[in-house]
């Protein structure tokens, strides 16, 4: 998303090389197994979604996995009914349960 309160992997060459390692038989990576994607973007900024949709295509065939074997985790309370139209298999919808954090007491 570009925020400074957030961090990842950019979708490009570097996440491809992040699967790669993962998903190789290399220790320590062995010992983990890589299930999907997740994004966390701006507030009012879908385009994060799509981002994710091709990023997971491209992990992908480079992995040479069907797309729909890597599970995409975007959305939140306030987005998650358009991830899930845009092919989110995990939401989290929290302060919609809960409520908003109360971040006074830090």
């Amino acid at each position: 998303s570009g925020e400074e309160t957030k961090n990842g992997v950019d979708t490009g060459e570097e996440l491809v090389k992040l699967a790669e390692l993962v998903a190789s038989s290399e220790e320590p990576f062995d010992r983990l197994k890589l299930v999907g994607l997740m994004t966390i973007g701006a507030p009012g900024d879908l385009s994060c979604f799509d981002k994710l949709v091709e990023a997971r295509k491209m992990v992908a065939s480079k992995l040479g996995v069907d797309a729909s074997d890597l599970k995409l985790s975007m959305g939140m309370s306030g987005d998650f009914e358009e991830a899930i139209k845009r092919g989110s298999n995990l939401v989290r919808v929290g302060s919609t349960i809960f409520g908003a954090r109360d971040y006074s007491k830090k």
